[in-house]
């Protein structure tokens, strides 16, 4: 399946002040999905984020909240986004099909999320450099249930290129300097 950026729409999950310090290898992390966000950004991809029960979790991470303007979320005590009633309604007001997604924890929201995603007839795809989770064995176990399940699983800089398609593309030259 080509993935084209007419058809995504991007999915941040639960990047929360008091789960994010304690995510395995979070500064790998972080730096990735900063460069996701933002190239997304760059191809006007439309950008939805959830927090997890912000009362006990916090607000989502300054590094992330900063690449918004303005910055907006769901609130959800589920783990999975589509049982939040708001977000649900708004990806069928987007009229999108493709669910690129990361965030925290890779094993329990994110996993959650990608299941119910396919199952209502949405093309999830897991940006394994962008998810995580407390402990790598936990991020490890979930990229095979991914793969068992059919769930589509892709790269920062793959999606990315992949969502420019030429280099001829007026976005190339920063998504590219992006990458590097």
């Amino acid at each position: 399946m080509r993935i084209t950026r007419e058809n995504c729409t991007g999915l941040i999950i639960d990047f929360q002040e008091k789960l994010f310090p304690v995510i395995a290898e979070k500064e790998n992390l972080l730096s990735n999905c900063v460069k996701l966000i933002t190239g997304l950004q760059i191809l006007d991809i439309p950008l939805a984020v959830t927090q997890q029960y912000s009362k006990g979790l916090g607000p989502t991470a300054g590094e992330i909240c900063s690449l918004f303007q303005p910055f907006s979320y769901f609130e959800k005590t589920s783990f999975s986004c589509l049982d939040e009633p708001l977000y649900a309604e708004y990806l069928i007001d987007s009229g999108r099909t493709n669910v690129l997604i990361c965030g925290i924890e890779a094993h329990v929201c994110v996993l959650q999320s990608a299941i119910d995603l396919q199952e209502k007839g949405y093309h999830p795809i897991v940006i394994s450099d962008c998810i995580g989770s407390r402990q790598l064995a936990e991020k490890q176990v979930v990229m095979q249930r991914f793969a068992l399940e059919g769930i589509r699983v892709s790269t920062v800089e793959s999606i990315l290129f992949e969502l420019t398609r030429f280099a001829t593309a007026s976005e190339f030259k920063s998504i590219s300097r992006l990458i590097r």
